[in-house]
């Protein structure tokens, strides 16, 4: 009966709902090689899921579950869990070989890891008789679904085939399919789709199943892009991945993703700029895999295009980041985002599910069958750039300053991608050590305990696409960022050297923890923490959580021992007596939770700056924090806001949607809006979003927010959001933007149609890193230097004046640019300009942050000034 049923089913599925429409899953259209003969005992994904793929968008536990019965049923396929993600979904790759080679599969690893090594006679044995490695990541963006119901027919087909094509294959590769990187993004799309779909199948754009509601599936739990944490490993997903990704180290990686539903295939070649430290064959064998895919979709008719829209430089991507491994990284996209199950194109046509699923699965095997092809060429192009003598950079070693407070981070990412780390066992000078911040070399004093990175070691491409200062640039028109040096978007101390290092040693083969502990736990007065400390806000928010009454120091103070700087904790016994039973384990508790040092004090005298316990060193009131979601904001600052205080500082905040503040006007105070009531707060953050401000703040709206920050509340407006509240926009405050004129010069009235991407793309400035000068004496900056990089995305700045307090600034001219593109209009422009800055309105501020504090949690450095604004400024006048 239930076959009868799913045959009934599959019937009904496979012709057109209307005599107009689409027909859903068209398998002479799109088959999935159903000449080939197959082993009865292992189900197809159709008998297993009970219709056939493009049917249905398929949940990923049902995913998961298939491919365990693959493992179960094939000895060709071994499954693995690497991971798991923050709603606790499996992390999932299969291993894909034959029996024969399964059976000796782990040293079958360790003799291809032999190929790092460099030695000749090993690299020359391996490249002519072992297998290929080959690696696939599908669906790392969540509602991109189609590859990951792709992957069920590509896993079936090299599991259950008989063919002696499949054979050749199987024996002469070791395939790794990485079955969903976004697991958590995909199920929130699944399950909002099929909350959304008809019974008539709804092909036309307009249909509600076509728009996807904020948030979206494409970001994780935390809304982060994780197609951009690779390198970074921010995130469970990633950081899981590419550490298993160590232990296979593959020649060929494709990374598979869906565009716009009105877009035809895309393959490789990419287009400019590229990572020009890649090896000078990577383009042609690339070009190779592109061929192969074209060849296949030629003979089923299927559209595509090359050497366009997406570029390869960034190297946070799954196209790339295998590429900076020594591998040959690609990308492919499938039109498919917003088409559910069938939707029409601008064109007239239809972009059904099934296409898509044909298509990934189509490039899949054409990929393989093409690495297997090209086996002996692609392990020697592999050893080739793992070899360090084949680099292309002058650089032979990297110094990063252990007094950085992000240097352990770098550390530990480093690690994990498995590079040689060391560390200085005496001090030592370098002769011509360049500074990452003015780019000039000279001899340079460095202490004990410094972290070196030798660039003579097989990952080196990758070591030198991460940490070198700038890379070449060859076009200013790209997809992402123009730069992402680990030093500077962490803020080090950093520098780099031309020479080898003769230092002494050890090395560093464990992750590095911050020294954490209690220094005279038993103190009778006070116990002190340095802000400056990398994990200081964690901290504070576990002493908040425990009920501890906490102040910061205004101005830098010593006990003729130790010096505090800005900011730093205070945590008075007197003010705590309730808790005397429990203060001293309370303390040792923290730090070692918080991974930070804490000070106990015998007395509230001090030999240098204010005591203790001056009235002007500000008691820190924990803050009821509200941060708007929703259109008009961009969900991805508003998941690394909310990941900066929910998942790493563990601060309370809570996440308001802006649609709710749409539904009456702000209240006064004691009313109330919905299920929020703006007076429950003492801080409201504005994620970048602001183009859609005018519709969500009103005159009358306006009125009651400036009512309730007079009264104390701290507003904190970011990145676009920042403009509304300026001078020009608004007229909320009197603070001045400063943006790029229009463009009315000849060049702009006469450029031709085919140039104007290339000329206006030279006037933007994609994600450069400035030099920055920062008043670290006022809460906004407590705990950071007097310079810091920032990450610049745009032209805009703001103009400083008597009335706003100007926190950080952008570096004069002749010293602003560090790395990436910017042109020198727009360098000349923002010089002596503000970037971050707090404008005093009665008893409450508005702080200004135009820049991305902590833009995808990598460029770390200024992430201080959002936890600041946050959980000092409110507190000080």
């Amino acid at each position: 009966m239930k076959q009868l049923f799913t045959l009934l089913l599959a019937i009904f599925l496979s012709v057109p709902l209307f005599s107009q429409g689409p027909i859903l899953v068209d398998e002479k259209r799109f088959p999935l090689d159903p000449q080939l003969s197959y082993d009865a005992a292992i189900p197809s994904p159709e008998q297993y899921f009970g219709y056939k793929l493009g049917a249905e968008f398929t949940l990923y536990a049902n995913t998961v579950n298939y491919v365990k019965e693959l493992d179960r049923l094939s000895d060709k396929i071994t499954l693995y869990q690497y991971g798991s993600t923050y709603e606790g979904r499996p992390l999932i790759r299969l291993v894909i070989t034959s029996p024969d080679n399964h059976k000796n599969l782990e040293s079958i690893r360790q003799r291809h890891l032999k190929l790092l090594d460099g030695n000749a006679s090993e690299v020359s044995s391996v490249v002519k008789s072992d297998p290929i490695f080959i690696t696939y990541s599908y669906n790392i963006h969540g509602n991109e679904a189609s590859s990951t119901e792709a992957v069920a027919q590509v896993a079936y087909r090299l599991a259950a085939a008989q063919d002696e094509e499949t054979k050749r294959i199987l024996n002469n590769s070791v395939i790794v399919l990485y079955v969903c990187v976004n697991p958590d993004g995909r199920d929130r799309f699944i399950y909002w789709y099929k909350s959304t779909q008809r019974n008539v199948l709804g092909y036309e754009p307009r249909d509600l199943e076509h728009y996807e509601p904020w948030p979206g599936g494409r970001g994780n739990h935390y809304w982060f892009d994780v197609n951009r944490d690779w390198v970074w490993g921010v995130h469970p997903e990633t950081r899981g991945l590419t550490m298993d990704y160590q232990l296979w180290m593959s020649q060929v990686h494709v990374d598979f993703h869906e565009q716009g539903y009105n877009n035809n295939y895309f393959t490789a070649p990419g287009t400019t700029p590229r990572n020009k430290l890649l090896p000078d064959t990577y383009e042609a064998l690339s070009d190779t895999f592109g061929r192969a895919n074209i060849k296949e979709f030629d003979k089923h008719r299927i559209s595509y295009f090359t050497r366009d829209a997406f570029d390869f430089f960034y190297p946070g991507y799954g196209s790339s980041y295998p590429s900076v491994m020594g591998g040959i990284g690609m990308l492919v996209e499938q039109g498919g985002i917003g088409g559910g199950r069938a939707v029409q194109t601008d064109d007239g046509g239809y972009n059904v599910l099934r296409q898509r699923i044909f298509d990934h699965y189509t490039s899949s095997m054409a990929t393989i069958k093409k690495s297997v092809e090209r086996k002996e060429t692609l392990l020697q192009y592999s050893a080739n750039a793992w070899n360090p003598n084949n680099s292309k950079t002058t650089t032979k070693t990297y110094y990063l300053s252990a007094e950085s407070a992000y240097t352990l981070d770098v550390v530990n990412m480093l690690l994990r991608h498995q590079v040689k780390v060391e560390r200085a066992t005496k001090a030592f000078t370098v002769g011509d050590a360049v500074d990452y911040h003015n780019g000039q070399a000279g001899s340079k004093n460095m202490p004990a305990g410094t972290y070196i990175v030798s660039t003579n070691q097989p990952r080196n491409l990758f070591i030198t696409s991460i940490l070198e200062r700038r890379l070449a640039i060859e076009d200013s028109v790209m997809y992402d960022m123009a730069t992402w040096s680990a030093i500077l978007a962490y803020n080090l101390e950093g520098y780099a050297s031309n020479t080898k290092h003769s230092v002494s040693t050890e090395a560093v083969t464990q992750a590095q923890m911050h020294t954490a502990g209690v220094i005279n736990p038993n103190a009778q007065y006070a116990y002190v923490i340095e802000w400056k400390q990398r994990n200081a806000p964690q901290a504070l928010a576990q002493l908040w959580a425990k009920g501890y009454k906490v102040r910061a120091c205004h101005e830098p103070f010593s006990d003729g021992k130790t010096t505090w700087g800005y900011g730093s904790l205070i945590v008075l016994i007197e003010r705590n007596e309730d808790k005397l039973a429990r203060i001293h384990p309370d303390m040792i508790e923290i730090a070692q939770k918080a991974g930070v040092t804490i000070h106990g004090l015998g007395t509230g005298r001090m030999g240098n700056g204010m005591d203790l316990a001056s009235g002007r060193n500000r008691p820190l009131k924990q803050p009821r924090i509200a941060l708007l979601v929703d259109p008009p904001f961009s969900s991805l600052t508003a998941g690394q806001i909310s990941f900066l205080f929910d998942y790493e500082t563990g601060l309370p905040i809570q996440r308001v949607r802006g649609s709710v503040l749409q539904q009456t006007a702000l209240p006064k105070f004691g009313e109330r809006y919905g299920a929020a009531d703006l007076n429950q707060f003492d801080v409201l953050i504005l994620p970048d979003g602001g183009t859609g401000l005018g519709e969500l703040f009103k005159p009358e709206q306006q009125a009651q927010l400036r009512d309730w920050i007079s009264r104390g509340g701290t507003l904190i407006a970011t990145e676009s959001a920042v403009s509304f509240f300026t001078a020009q926009r608004s007229r909320f405050t009197n603070v001045k933007l400063i943006e790029p004129a229009r463009d009315s010069s000849l060049d702009a009235r006469t450029v031709t149609y085919e140039d104007r991407e290339d000329y206006y793309g030279k006037k933007r400035t994609p994600g450069t890193a400035l030099n920055t000068l920062i008043d670290n004496s006022h809460p906004l900056a407590f705990g950071l230097g007097k310079e810091l990089y920032t990450i610049k995305q745009d032209n805009n700045s703001l103009a400083p004046s008597p009335e706003l307090q100007s926190v950080g600034r952008y570096a004069s001219a002749d010293k602003a640019f560090v790395a990436g593109y910017i042109s020198t209009e727009n360098k000349n422009r923002l010089a002596g300009n503000t970037f971050a800055g707090v404008l005093p309105m009665g008893q409450g501020k508005v702080v200004f942050l135009q820049d991305n504090t902590q833009f995808r949690m990598f460029w770390r450095g200024p992430s201080r000034m959002m936890q600041n604004a946050v959980m000092m400024v409110p507190s000080f006048n």
